[in-house]
């Protein structure tokens, strides 16, 4: 009898909290803002090593231990939140950012950036994990799709803001990675001062490749396709430009031009994929993916106006495996495998986006930095022909039976849902 009190004292605060979009977009504004030091840090690293006169297998070693940091994340997020809380847990990982930024202005020490880069590719998937759980848990179902639509769309608009940054600070100085602090250190204050409530402890997520083939094939080889393949396009591109001799400007340029085609293909593949087999607009985007590879590789010599009408094409086409190869896979899931299902997923473009680096760094080492093109075309073709024989053996999903289309980028981690509970079960009193 006397319990009933006290919960009222407590919830008096709780009923003077902002409203829910404000709250929400505090965590939306702050990985926007880390999201403009990783667009600039993408750039910088590998036009500063040139600059230096290091070879592009440098950068491309770099890039490796930035996918390894990803896959500790991606499975060490979890007992960190368990731990220390999903706010706690933001803000440590906030730091190691911080830290990792402090290595790569500490001077040019490639061993030293590598284990750099690895730092911040662990920060930055468990910041994403721990961001988009905490999402999932506050955001009802009615709203939750639109939610994660502009978090997706602010995180790649703020990727474009930093390589275009690139063009403003002084290479031969380490302007780039405390530009890279400072943002780190403002996206620290919107979470901070949050009044977003903290979701209860996760449980364990686990990771089922069996179960996620005999669920969806094409999801889980899709995630294996693209978490290489973007890494192939969004990381190597500049290590190849800088080999060329593109300019400090020209390198922004061409990188903003990336995040622009996730802009401008996600939504109409979406769109179409909402109305049809999604396994049709998925073979459509790989063959894209194919003949964009196939241009970058015949014009790279071209004007720069050329090269990035191509890139834009060719970022756009492959950043839509990922959120189709995403939807596809929910699509035949039950509710009780969602879980499940994208922690397995995760996993699955984790190794892609490790293993296919490194092997672009031998490549690249014996027969120059071009061949990232023909890696990105091998994977895409490969795909497409596999999409091709599933259509084939299964039938589609009904359309009506199918969700609703979200955009997403192949830059940032599937939404692993740490902390999310159905409805029902979070509202019981």
């Amino acid at each position: 009898m006397d319990a009933q009190p006290q919960p009222v004292s407590h919830d008096h605060g709780a009923a003077r909290q902002p409203p829910p979009i404000v709250a929400v977009g505090s965590v939306i504004l702050s990985l926007a803002l880390v999201a403009i030091g990783n667009g600039l840090m993408f750039a910088y690293i590998p036009v500063k090593l040139g600059a230096e006169g290091f070879a592009p297998t440098w950068a491309g070693g770099i890039l490796t231990g930035l996918s390894a940091g990803g896959i500790a994340g991606c499975l060490l997020t979890g007992a960190l939140v368990r731990r220390i809380g999903h706010a706690r847990a933001y803000m440590v990982l906030s730091a190691l950012i911080v830290l990792s930024n402090a290595g790569v202005a500490a001077g040019v020490h490639p061993v030293l950036w590598i284990a750099a880069r690895a730092l911040y590719g662990f920060a930055i998937c468990a910041m994403f994990i721990v961001a988009q759980s905490w999402l999932n848990d506050q955001v009802d179902n009615s709203i939750r799709g639109r939610i994660m639509a502009v978090f997706y769309v602010s995180y790649v608009v703020g990727l474009g803001i930093g390589s275009l940054l690139l063009a403003a600070v002084e290479i031969n100085s380490m302007q780039a990675p405390l530009v890279g602090i400072v943002f780190t250190a403002l996206s620290m204050l919107p979470v901070g001062m949050t009044r977003l409530a903290q979701p209860p402890p996760p449980e364990a997520a686990s990771v089922a490749l069996r179960r996620a083939w005999s669920i969806s094939p094409v999801g889980i080889v899709g995630m294996f396709a693209v978490g290489g393949l973007s890494m192939m396009i969004a990381g190597f591109t500049p290590i190849h430009a800088t080999a060329k001799g593109f300019s400090q400007q020209q390198v922004a340029t061409l990188l903003f031009a990336l995040p622009l085609g996730t802009l401008l293909f996600q939504i109409p593949f979406g769109w179409i994929s909402d109305r049809t087999d999604r396994r049709y607009v998925l073979i459509a985007a790989s063959l894209l993916v194919v003949i964009a590879g196939v241009a970058a590789a015949r014009f790279d010599t071209a004007t720069l106006t050329v090269i990035l009408v191509i890139y834009i094409v060719w970022s756009g086409a492959s950043e839509s495996i990922y959120s189709l190869s995403s939807a596809h896979a929910n699509d035949r899931a039950s509710k009780a495998d969602l879980v499940e299902l994208a922690s397995t997923m995760l996993f699955a473009w984790s190794i892609s986006g490790f293993i296919v680096p490194a092997l672009g760094t031998l490549l690249t080492a014996t027969f120059g930095t071009q061949s990232f093109i023909y890696v990105a075309i091998a994977i895409a073709a490969s795909f497409a022909a596999f999409v091709v024989w599933r259509v084939v053996a299964a039938r589609p999903v009904p359309s009506a039976d199918t969700g609703a289309f979200a955009p997403m980028t192949a830059q940032a981690p599937l939404p692993v849902d740490l902390a999310f509970q159905p409805e029902d079960e979070q509202r019981q009193p």
